[in-house]
């Protein structure tokens, strides 16, 4: 399995961001879409570390659906393919490469 999902990892944003420091990962990137916004099926060739911080986002791989709430965390190995679908509320998100 290329992911690892943590529930309740963080409380804010800044405890993403000490997260982030403490495992020296690259500056974190926000972002963030509305309810029902997709993404296509792709891959990345780094560690993806992604904190979903309001909001929820659903990402698909092959080992089946991966569903994140506020709070939450996702680890993403290099080359796991994913695409996600963003849920009803939409979703706020930092994420950082390891």
């Amino acid at each position: 399995m290329g992911w690892a999902r943590r529930e309740g990892a963080v409380d804010s944003r800044d405890e993403a961001l000490a997260a982030f420091r403490a495992e020296g990962c690259s500056p974190p990137r926000d972002w963030g879409n509305a309810p029902g916004d997709t993404y296509g099926r792709h891959s990345h060739g780094y560690h993806k570390v992604l904190f979903c911080l309001e909001g929820s986002i659903t990402f698909h791989t092959p080992d089946g659906d991966v569903e994140l709430a506020a709070g939450d965390r996702l680890d993403l190995e290099p080359g796991t393919e994913h695409a996600a679908t963003v849920g009803p509320a939409g979703v706020r998100c930092v994420e950082a490469s390891r």
